[in-house]
């Protein structure tokens, strides 16, 4: 099981070789690479909701599927620091094959949000109802063949799920995500499509905190920085979501924009 410490303490006498001791330890969010379940524990303040939220959507990236936040052992210090739940799963909302549900045993809460149950066997039942239905998953160097690879990932993709239609824009998308992150961030990366009702959700993970750039139409007599223009034209929506450590770009591809864009 990992332990991610998002304490605000300071070296002193709850320290002991750089480990912070229980005394000091505000939020702790425990994963474990076998489980879905993400635990929150300690106490949940505003000063924590940044590093929480971090944590959250590093796990969602790293384990393809829904997570449950486990809040049972959590107590929460002002409210408001709770709406970080349902922030993280609005951000995740496009990307391939991720969504957050939240284990509450202090019941649903009203208005929209990240969906609560009050018992791990509802929430693992909603996880049994809704099954993964399919993600492709590549990891890749920023070489110059990597988006060749990430091509022939899409295409299988689109294959696989019924959807030849959006092979070729699926292809163009990926291409420009792959060949920025050759160009411009040098890190390994992992490039994720998934299905999710009739649109296609592609990513592509970096190790690299500067985000991508994009300043609209661009002058036909250009040469280059074309690429994030190209995926706003195919694409009904895209985005970039920074990491602790990187940044994830994705995009969300429609068969039924595919076939209006062609007429």
């Amino acid at each position: 099981m990992n332990r991610t410490d998002w304490s605000d303490a300071r070296p002193g006498p709850g320290m002991h070789n750089g480990t912070i001791m229980p005394t000091d330890v505000r939020c702790l969010v425990e994963t474990d690479e076998s489980s879905a379940v993400v635990r929150l524990t300690g106490v949940l303040g505003l000063a924590g909701v940044d590093a929480v939220r971090d944590a959250l959507l590093a796990r969602l990236w790293a384990r393809p599927g829904p997570v449950i936040a486990d809040l049972s052992r959590l107590r929460v210090a002002e409210p408001a620091a709770r709406a970080v739940l349902d922030e993280v799963r609005r951000v995740v909302a496009d990307w391939p094959a991720a969504d957050l549900l939240v284990l509450d045993p202090a019941g649903a809460r009203e208005g929209a949000g990240a969906p609560v149950r009050a018992t791990l066997d509802e929430a693992q039942a909603d996880l049994v109802g809704a099954p993964l239905a399919a993600v492709l998953n590549a990891e890749l160097t920023p070489a110059v063949d990597a988006a060749r690879e990430a091509r022939a990932l899409v295409a299988d993709g689109c294959g696989r799920w019924g959807v030849p239609e959006l092979a070729e824009p699926v292809s163009i998308a990926v291409t420009e995500m792959v060949n920025n992150v050759v160009a411009h961030a040098r890190t390994p990366m992992t490039v994720r499509v998934a299905p999710r009702d009739s649109a296609l959700h592609l990513a592509v993970r970096d190790y690299s905190a500067r985000p991508p750039a994009y300043a609209g139409l661009a002058p036909l007599t250009s040469a280059g920085g074309r690429g994030l223009l190209l995926i706003d034209t195919l694409a009904r929506r895209w985005g970039s979501t920074p990491l602790p450590d990187g940044k994830v770009v994705w995009c969300v591809l429609h068969p039924e924009d595919e076939a209006a864009y062609r007429s």
